[in-house]
């Protein structure tokens, strides 16, 4: 068995900004692992935040050469992309292997109906993100990206936005980019607007402040956390956590960290990297487990792999031809 890897670049639908910058494509790696006639395959997206690269990604793929074992890969590879698009990898060539939907091989049958997801709005001016609001209006959830450094200008943002989209379900993610005090600031407009949780509002390691405090509007870890080694102490800084497979290092580990957030009575986001549908439909098998969704990554590409994910204003739907089907 054999695991190698490509480098794909997805142009973007409209230029993508968050708290720490912009980009207009999407670059993925894919991994393949062939077995005789029969192949897997998986996409990851590499986080710089976290020091990746795609040709570091890439290079770690190409280089690995076994074991070839869901629970065996989880210690022979540290948690990131790379064992997240051969973790993947491994339940794709598993469903074939088998005959059986991966659905199957994780005892949930049949898939979800449609499932809501969030639609991220960009970080942009206030008059810039009230027109993007306007525009997806009619969606349920809209994902506001905040987290510069004015709070009153993130204030602002959110405000206009709830004026554009006065039905639509609000959540929030300022990507590390708040201390405390813009925080505690925030707050009041986060319940004015009825904004449903705020993600990540501080930088990761910066976080202690959060501990024990009775905030009016759930706060949610996401670059807090990783393969969820600190969750005990995430428990007592947040009220939920935002498990995404590319920092946890694949499914076979994001679904085990689910049932452990879950005991530890942390709430559960499921959420992705702007990527294709071959990214989000491992994810979507963490949908069950979660209060919040948001895997709108292909929606945010000029153009989704085909066949794709199904999405709706309204929904999210499982395709069996993307991935994890015989």
């Amino acid at each position: 068995m054999k695991a190698t890897a490509s480098i794909e670049r997805w142009p973007l639908a409209r230029p993508f900004t968050i708290a720490r910058g912009s980009k207009s494509e999407a670059e993925v790696v894919v991994a393949t692992v062939a077995d005789d006639a029969l192949e897997g395959r998986g996409e990851c997206v590499p986080y710089a935040r976290y020091g990746e690269s795609a040709a570091q990604v890439a290079a770690a793929i190409n280089g690995f050469d076994g074991p070839f074992e869901r629970d065996a890969l989880l210690r022979a590879m540290p948690a990131g992309a790379a064992r997240n698009a051969i973790d993947c990898a491994l339940w794709d060539l598993a469903a074939k292997r088998s005959g059986r939907s991966v659905w199957q091989l994780v005892g949930r049958e049949p898939p979800p109906g449609a499932v809501t997801t969030a639609y991220t709005l960009s970080l942009d001016s206030a008059d810039a993100m009230a027109r993007q609001a306007a525009v997806e209006r009619k969606r349920p959830l809209l994902k506001v990206k905040l987290g510069s450094n004015d709070i009153d200008m993130d204030v602002r943002r959110l405000q206009a936005v709830r004026r554009a989209a006065p039905d639509a379900r609000l959540i929030v993610d300022a990507n590390e980019g708040w201390d405390c005090a813009a925080l505690e600031r925030f707050m009041a407009a986060a319940v004015e607007a009825r904004v449903e949780l705020v993600e990540q509002p501080l930088p990761e390691g910066a976080d202690a402040e959060l501990a024990q405090r009775p905030w009016p509007v759930p706060v949610v870890a996401d670059e807090s956390i990783l393969d969820g080694g600190n969750l005990a102490q995430l428990a007592e800084r947040y009220q939920a956590v935002n498990i995404k497979l590319d920092k946890s290092g694949g499914l076979t580990r994001s679904l085990a960290l689910a049932k452990q957030a879950a005991g530890l009575g942390l709430g559960i986001m499921v959420g992705c990297m702007v990527a294709t549908s071959l990214a989000v439909a491992p994810a979507l098998l963490l949908a069950r487990f979660a209060r919040v969704v948001d895997l709108d990554g292909p929606l945010l590409l000029a153009e989704d792999r085909s066949p794709g994910l199904r999405y709706s204003t309204h929904g999210l739907c499982w395709t069996d031809g993307v991935w994890g089907a015989p």
